[in-house]
């Protein structure tokens, strides 16, 4: 049987001299506040540590999704982070680049030459210097960059190292390209629906615009036949005299076939004549005016004379009961295009129109008026129609905006004509009347020189 082991039968040895049982209490408080303080200040560093850890992943991550080259060196060109663009470009890992120098990567002199000039810059901006360097590839071949060297400081405001972020050339040129035609597209696009509307404006308007054509070329065509029929008399009256007929006789031919009223009326025929060809010709060249494409042609326009034109086409094809109020005044003239200033003034007109359609319980009534200051010329077009409500009027212009029903109308025209008016140098608003109804106004640029000079583009 092993021996039982010898029981300790000494007393514990006594509690320190001056210390009771509440001394006790207050240090194993203390042992717990600061077993608790260690336990909060663990936590708190570890979530610190994943604060961290989520900031370097969140880092990494934006570092190895841009497509564009990063570079961060120290004072001396050695490089201290890169990205995956980077190493993608030159062919080599981020362990193997980290500690290299940077001149070490560009593919000739004059690119190390440029790098060195900007990393000895003593006074650089904080927005960097841009320069192009030329990068050697994983093949060994140049690849041209557009560089930004941003300068990287220290607490101590001490120039500690550079941030070099670059992108080839090529994708630039590329993205430069892309631009471009996409530029040129829209300006195409642009183009297409600029004359798209100005011919849907000019198809609303074909009744009057056939009508005013009508007029000279039935007058014309009323005096050419007048002309026929007096060629046909004179010919028979100089082939008896041809013939050599008695004075009696060509006596008696010339009161039957009514030769001196022929001869009296011809002056009056041929002028008529020339002047119904010249109305026809003016109305032509009005209308090929206002659907030219050209935008770059600008000359000064007498803008009553372009009013005028467009009274004549919107009037003829307005209703009977219209009540248009127009009277030209002094020349107001204007530097631009003629066909464009046209198509506004048609589009004022027409939406005005359409308005005082809306209420057919009373007379349509439109008011053009053209005033000029010193500086600019401003046109006016009214109508007692229902107005613009309040909530529609910052939008008026905005591209395929319309209140008209389906079909009746693009939503182009006011967009359009605002865009006219802005090229032009000038502003188109809108606002309700206080009797009722809208007013359209437009501002442009007065010129004051080319009145005196006879023969200019806008009086032809």
């Amino acid at each position: 049987m092993p021996p039982r082991p010898r029981l300790d039968t000494q007393p514990p040895e006594p509690p320190p001299q001056g210390m009771d049982d509440a001394a006790w209490v207050d240090v194993i408080q203390k042992m717990d506040e600061v077993y608790s303080q260690l336990v909060t200040d663990e936590i708190e560093l570890e979530k610190k540590n994943a604060e961290l850890e989520q900031s370097q992943q969140f880092i990494f991550s934006v570092l190895s999704a841009m497509s564009d080259v990063l570079v961060v060196c120290d004072a001396q060109g050695l490089i201290e982070e890169t990205n995956a663009a980077l190493c993608e470009l030159v062919g080599r890992s981020e362990q193997q680049l980290r500690g290299t120098s940077l001149y070490d990567l560009l593919a000739d002199p004059a690119s190390e030459a440029r790098a060195r000039a900007v990393m000895a810059n003593r006074s650089p901006t904080r927005r960097g210097e841009s320069i192009e360097l030329n990068l050697r590839g994983a093949g060994g071949e140049g690849v041209p960059v557009d560089a930004n060297c941003t300068p990287r400081f220290a607490a101590s405001q001490r120039r500690v190292g550079t941030v070099l972020v670059a992108r080839p050339t090529a994708e630039i040129r590329r993205a430069y390209q892309e631009l471009r035609s996409a530029h040129e597209a829209l300006k195409r696009t642009q183009q297409q629906l600029l004359h798209s509307e100005k011919m849907a404006s000019l198809g609303r308007l074909v009744a009057g615009v056939a009508h005013e054509l009508n007029n000279p070329i039935s007058f014309v065509l009323g005096n050419v036949h007048a002309l026929g029929r007096y060629s046909e008399r004179l010919r028979d009256y100089i082939q008896a005299v041809h013939e050599g007929r008695t004075p009696a006789e060509l006596q008696a031919l010339r009161t039957r076939l009514r030769v001196p009223h022929i001869l009296d009326d011809l002056p009056s025929l041929l002028e008529g004549t020339i002047e119904g060809a010249q109305r026809t010709a003016d109305i032509v060249n009005g209308l090929k005016r206002f659907s030219a494409v050209d935008t770059e042609n600008r000359q000064d326009v007498d803008l009553n004379k372009v009013v005028d034109r467009s009274v004549l086409w919107i009037s003829k094809g307005a209703s009977r009961g219209l009540q248009l109020q127009w009277r030209p005044g002094e020349p107001c003239i204007v530097r631009g295009n003629a066909g464009q200033l046209q198509q506004v003034v048609m589009n004022l007109l027409q939406n005005a129109l359409d308005a005082t359609s809306e209420r057919p319980q009373q007379a349509p009534q439109v008011s053009i008026a053209i005033d000029a200051t010193a500086t600019h010329v401003l046109l006016r077009v009214d109508d007692n129609g229902p107005g613009i409500a309040e909530a529609d009027l910052s939008r008026i212009f905005d591209p395929f905006f319309t209140t008209k029903p389906v079909g009746k109308g693009t939503g182009l025209g006011l967009s359009i004509s605002y865009g006219i008016v802005e090229q032009h140098g000038g502003v188109l608003s809108a606002r309700n009347l206080p009797a009722g109804g809208a007013r359209f106004e437009v501002s442009l640029p007065r010129l004051t020189s080319p009145v005196n000079r006879p023969g200019f583009p806008g009086h032809s």
